[in-house]
C-alpha cells in the first residue's frame, strides 16, 4: 500500500486528479460526489496541515482498488504486475475521517488563502467531504479515498 501511496502522491501533481469518497456497498443511498480537484492539488500542503495539527492526513485514507489502480497503469505510471497484487480495499471508519476533515476546516476557515488562491475552493470540497463522512457515519458505513485522474 505505501507504494501506492508513493505513487499516488508523484502522480497527482501531473494530473488533473481528483480524490474522491467511496462508500462500502453498491449504493449507499446518498449523494457522495465531491470534485475533490483541488484537495488532490493540495494533498501535500493539507497532509503538513494535518500533520501539525496532530490528526491523520487525508492521504492515510487512500486504498488503491482495481478501478484507480487501472487508470494508473494506463496512464504509464505503474506495472500490470502492480494489479495482481493489489490487497482488498481497507475501509475505514467515518469518525476517523471527520476528525481530521474538521481540524483541517478549522485550521483553514480563518485563513483559507493559506494555500493560496484556490483555498476557498479546498475549504468547499472539505465540508462537502464532511456532509459524505457525516451521512456515512450515521448510516454505520465505511469508506475510503480513491483517486482517479480523469
Amino acid at each position: 500500500m505505501i507504494l501506492c501511496r508513493g505513487l499516488l502522491r508523484g502522480y497527482t501533481a501531473l494530473m488533473a486528479a481528483s480524490m474522491y469518497i467511496v462508500v462500502e456497498g453498491e449504493d449507499p443511498g446518498y449523494d457522495i460526489f465531491v470534485n475533490g480537484r483541488s484537495l488532490a492539488r493540495h494533498e501535500d500542503a493539507l497532509e503538513r496541515l494535518a500533520l501539525r495539527l496532530g490528526v491523520k492526513p487525508l492521504i492515510e485514507f487512500f486504498s488503491a482498488d482495481e478501478n484507480s489502480m487501472s487508470l494508473l497503469i494506463e496512464e504509464g505510471a505503474g506495472n500490470q504486475e502492480l494489479m495482481r497484487k493489489l490487497p482488498p480495499p481497507q475501509w475505514y471508519s467515518p469518525e476517523d475521517g471527520l476528525r481530521t476533515v474538521r481540524a483541517l476546516l478549522m485550521a483553514l476557515e480563518s485563513d483559507p488563502q493559506q494555500l493560496g488562491t484556490e483555498g476557498e475552493q479546498v475549504l468547499s470540497e472539505l465540508l462537502e467531504y464532511a456532509h459524505v463522512l457525516e451521512k456515512t457515519m450515521a448510516r454505520k458505513l465505511r469508506w475510503h479515498l480513491a483517486v482517479s485522474w480523469r
